[in-house]
């Protein structure tokens, strides 16, 4: 079941690092990976490349996609720019060729993927439901877009990561991000985790979830997915669930059982984890894959 999830993941990744909106703007073909005399944005001694060669990724990506829809206009540029319904995975799988060219490039390569997404962020332009403007290259928006992805990633480790984290490695993690965000051209980022919390405290009066957002978090929960890999899935999915504000999933109107995440939910979302991590390991380096 896993090492079928993870070749599919595999080869959706390999096609999606090539095109990464569905069509022909290549990011990375393969990575050159950082060392000591390009570290790229961060380096192999950081604590971003610790959690991001962590299988608990899945569980942040898919976390972050969910909470993502909670701005009223990012949401209204994914629904009616994306393909998702068409490529259900596609999202999470682009996010993830992303992630992984910023993270494990060198310092050229990170910057000429963040110059694609950010070409392909021009044409992701229009009005909300509700008469607003928006543009995916708004600074505030793409700082919204960031720390959703940070505060995922580092949720997600710290509850199904290979090993512990302790709250100095954690602040150094975000303040390692904020350099991607201010390389991305987003409004001055979060540097510790304090200050992540403060920032969403503020940005909380932007939220809601829109019927929009309701219809987007349905199709990622239950996607279209070949058969085998649907078990694997729906136990990321719970573990995704299971680390949003519970605000959000009653905004969302995904329904839980209290008692199922930290009984089943956990243990099993464990399992897979760390049998990720070995398949993964037994085949290529995250790095060697873009994600």
């Amino acid at each position: 079941m896993t090492e079928d999830l993870v070749g599919w993941m595999r080869r959706r990744l390999a096609d999606q690092v090539r095109g990464l909106v569905a069509g022909d703007t290549p990011m990375v073909e393969r990575i050159t990976v950082a060392d000591d005399l390009d570290p790229g944005l961060f380096g192999p001694g950081s604590v971003t490349w610790t959690i991001h060669a962590d299988s608990s990724m899945f569980v942040g990506g898919l976390r972050a996609l969910l909470l993502q829809t909670m701005h009223p206009l990012a949401m209204a540029g994914v629904a009616q720019h994306s393909n998702y319904r068409q490529d259900p995975m596609g999202r999470l799988v682009r996010t993830s060729a992303y992630v992984g060219a910023t993270t494990y490039g060198t310092e050229d390569e990170a910057r000429r993927a963040i110059a694609i997404v950010r070409q392909v962020h021009e044409r992701v332009v229009g009005t909300a439901s509700d008469g607003r403007p928006y543009a995916a290259n708004d600074p505030h928006l793409l700082t919204w877009v960031h720390h959703t992805l940070v505060d995922s990633f580092l949720r997600a480790y710290r509850r199904y990561g290979a090993e512990p984290l302790g709250p100095g490695e954690a602040d150094r993690y975000v303040a390692e991000m904020a350099v991607l965000a201010e390389a991305f051209g987003a409004e001055p980022a979060a540097t510790s985790v304090a200050s992540l919390r403060e920032w969403f405290r503020d940005v909380r009066p932007e939220l809601g979830a829109t019927r929009e957002a309701r219809d987007a978090t349905r199709f990622l929960l239950v996607p279209p997915l070949p058969l085998v890999t649907r078990p694997a899935f729906a136990v990321i999915a719970s573990a995704a669930v299971g680390l949003l504000p519970r605000s959000v999933r009653r905004s969302l109107w995904i329904p839980t059982l209290p008692a199922a995440d930290p009984l089943v939910v956990r243990p099993a979302a464990r399992t897979l984890m760390r049998t990720l991590d070995w398949v993964m390991a037994s085949a290529e380096r995250p790095s060697d894959q873009a994600a």
